[in-house]
C-alpha cells in the first residue's frame, strides 16, 4: 500500500547518489521546487556537469558512503548498479531517510510520481501494485490533456485571493482558444463576457458560475466601460476568480489596457491571456493572408468607428500594404472616400468578411469603386472585417465553403 503525500522540499537537502542520465532527467524537478541538491558520484553526465558549472547543483566527486545520506531529507539512488542502489536504500532505512531506488522502485521507501500541472493544481499518478511507470505516464498525459481543455473541475472551493484574468477568446470557435484561456475559464467564479468570441463555452461552466453579459453592439453600449471596470474590481475584491472573456485579443481594440489599469489602480492582481485577433484570423478564414511575399509587405489595422488617421490614409494608398478595418461596416463610405482621396486606384481589391469562422461566414469580394454598391446589395452587416489591398483579390486559399458575392469575385 502506497500513501501519496505532497512534500515540500524547498530549502531542504536532496542527495543524488549517481550523476548519470536518469539523475539528470529527474534533477530539474527538485531544482524547480527549490531543493538544495547535492550529487555524489565519481563521474557526471554532461548535462549534469552544466548544472554544476552553473552553481545549481553541488558535486562530491567520489563514490558514496553512509555519511552522505545522514542529513538528507530525501535520497535519489541512480548509480545503474542494482547492488549499490540497494546498499544506499539500506543506509537510508537505518537513517530514517526516504529513498528513491531507481534500480528497484517497488522496494524503495519513496517513489517519484508522474505529474501534470494546471496553474496551481498538481496531479500525481503512481502505481500501488508494483511499478509501471509507462502506465502511470500515459494516465498522467490523459489527465493533463483534460486539464488543459478545461473539462475537469478546477474551481476553488475555499476562499482565496481574488484576481482578474483578461482572456482573449479569438474569433469564436472554442478550439481556437488558448489552452491557458480554457483552463482559466474552468477555474472562474465569475465570467464577464462580450457579445462576440467563444460564447458557446459558457454553457460548459458550472451552473453556479456567475456569467455577466456586457456585450456591446454598434451604437449600443448597455454597460459602459467604467461600469465594466468596476465589476471586475468589485468581484475580485470579494475573493472571486474573475475571467473577462473577450472576442479576439484583449489588447487589439478590446479596451483591455483600460481594464488592466483599473485593476492595478485598485490593487487587484491581473493578467492577460492573448487571443487570435480577428484582424488576422477572420481574413484567414476567407483565404486571405494579410501579408504575402510579392503582394503585401505589411499590414495596417484600424478601428472603422474612429477617425481615419493620416497613417491609415497612407496605408490605403500604399500598394504594398494591407489595410484591415474592424467594426467598419457603417464607415465603409468614409473608408472608400479616404482611399480615393489618398490616391488609391479605383480597382483596388476589397473583401468584406462577415461572421468569420462561423457556419454563416460570408465574403463579399469587390473593389473600391464598387464596394458601397456591392455591400448594400449583399446586405453586409456586423460583425465583419474589411480588407483593402491586393491580397483581397488573390483568392490564394479560398475555402470551398465560403459564400462569394460581389463584382470582385477572385474566382472569376
Amino acid at each position: 500500500m502506497t500513501t501519496m503525500l505532497g512534500l515540500s522540499l524547498a530549502g531542504r537537502s536532496v542527495v543524488f547518489i549517481g550523476g548519470g542520465a536518469v539523475a539528470t532527467r529527474r534533477v530539474g524537478r527538485f531544482l524547480d521546487e527549490g531543493a538544495v541538491v547535492t550529487v555524489v558520484a565519481p563521474l557526471l553526465d554532461d548535462r549534469m556537469r552544466v548544472l554544476v558549472d552553473e552553481g545549481q547543483v553541488s558535486w562530491v566527486p567520489r563514490t558514496a558512503t553512509p555519511e552522505d545520506v545522514a542529513d538528507a531529507w530525501l535520497v535519489h539512488a541512480a548509480t545503474a548498479v542494482p547492488s549499490v542502489d540497494a546498499a544506499v536504500a539500506a543506509w537510508c532505512e537505518r537513517a530514517r531517510v526516504f529513498c528513491v531506488n531507481t534500480s528497484d522502485g517497488a522496494h524503495g521507501s519513496a517513489r517519484l510520481t508522474a505529474e501534470t500541472r494546471a496553474g496551481d493544481v498538481v496531479v500525481a499518478v503512481a502505481s500501488d501494485a508494483g511499478v509501471d511507470p509507462r502506465r502511470a505516464g500515459r494516465l498522467r498525459d490523459a489527465i493533463g490533456a483534460a486539464l488543459r481543455e478545461g473539462t475537469l473541475p478546477l474551481r476553488r472551493r475555499r476562499k482565496a485571493l481574488g484576481r482578474v484574468d483578461l482572456v482573449g477568446g479569438g474569433p469564436g470557435p472554442a478550439d481556437l482558444m488558448t489552452v491557458r484561456g480554457r483552463r482559466l475559464l474552468a477555474e472562474a467564479d465569475v465570467v464577464i463576457a462580450d457579445r462576440l468570441g467563444p460564447t458557446d463555452v459558457l454553457a460548459e461552466l458550472d451552473p453556479d458560475v456567475d456569467v455577466i453579459d456586457v456585450g456591446k453592439q454598434p451604437g449600443h453600449h448597455p454597460v459602459p466601460q467604467e461600469a465594466i471596470n468596476a465589476l471586475l474590481v468589485a468581484h475580485a475584491k470579494a475573493g472571486k476568480r474573475v475571467v473577462r472573456l473577450k472576442g479576439g485579443d484583449p489588447f487589439v481594440y478590446g479596451r483591455g489596457g483600460e481594464e488592466v489599469a483599473a485593476c492595478l489602480a485598485a490593487g487587484v492582481p491581473v493578467d492577460v491571456v492573448p487571443g487570435l485577433t480577428s484582424a488576422v484570423s477572420v481574413p484567414q478564414a476567407a483565404g486571405i493572408p494579410v501579408t504575402h511575399r510579392g503582394v503585401s509587405a505589411g499590414v495596417h489595422v484600424a478601428n472603422g468607428q474612429g477617425e481615419l488617421s493620416s497613417a491609415t490614409r497612407a496605408a490605403l494608398a500604399d500598394d504594398a500594404t494591407t489595410a484591415v478595418f474592424l467594426m467598419g461596416v457603417a464607415a465603409l463610405p468614409r473608408i472608400v472616400a479616404a482611399a480615393r482621396d489618398a490616391g488609391a486606384p479605383a480597382d483596388r481589391p476589397v473583401a468584406i468578411v462577415e461572421r468569420g469562422h462561423t457556419p454563416t461566414q460570408r465574403t463579399t469580394w469587390t473593389t473600391l469603386v464598387d464596394a458601397e454598391r456591392d455591400a448594400a446589395s449583399a446586405g453586409v452587416s456586423n460583425p465583419a472585417v474589411i480588407v483593402v489591398g491586393d491580397v483581397a483579390a488573390s483568392g490564394l486559399l479560398l475555402p470551398d465553403a465560403a459564400v462569394v458575392t460581389g463584382s470582385g469575385d477572385p474566382s472569376r
